[in-house]
């Protein structure tokens, strides 16, 4: 997934920010009981003020990242 997900980072540069969590840094444990982490791969589309607006678990195509991403980054 990281070739995907690095590519849309790419398109996207300036429209979206993107972040990575280390699922295994006791650090990021608080994040991810907040988010509602539960498998790996999860993917969320955020909002400005940290709300999901959308999750993916699993596998994803870029189609369908670009999808959701057009539409936000649209209104």
């Amino acid at each position: 997934m990281a070739p995907v997900v690095h590519g849309l980072e790419v398109d996207y540069f300036g429209k979206i920010d993107f972040y990575y969590v280390d699922a295994d840094d006791p650090a990021t444990r608080e994040l991810q009981r907040q988010l509602g982490f539960n498998y790996q791969p999860e993917f969320y589309l955020l909002d400005g003020s940290g709300n999901v607006i959308k999750k993916w678990i699993g596998f994803v195509s870029a189609d369908e990242f670009r999808a959701e991403f057009d539409r936000l980054v649209q209104q």
